[in-house]
């Protein structure tokens, strides 16, 4: 027979020990993930005017836009695309 050393059996706890860590660390990072990828679902927020999403035209949403007011000039009228 083979003569096993008394460190082989120190060895293999060590390295168990190291694995057991890694995988709780990884399903640890996971659960954070999953977490907050389900709380932060649909926060998208956009800069547009309210109430504009009922104009029938960019003129009569632009006018009812209170924000906008005093701004807007009807000689002078420009549209971003």
């Amino acid at each position: 027979g083979e003569v096993e050393s008394p460190t082989a059996g120190a060895d293999v706890a060590v390295i168990g020990g190291v694995i057991a860590a890694v995988v709780f660390v990884l399903i640890c990072l996971l659960v954070v993930m999953v977490r907050y990828l389900y709380r932060h679902k649909g926060t998208y927020h956009t800069n547009e005017a309210k109430g504009t999403e009922f104009a029938e035209s960019a003129d009569a949403a632009l006018k009812n836009d209170p924000a906008l007011q005093e701004a807007v000039d009807e000689s002078k009228k420009e549209y971003f695309i």
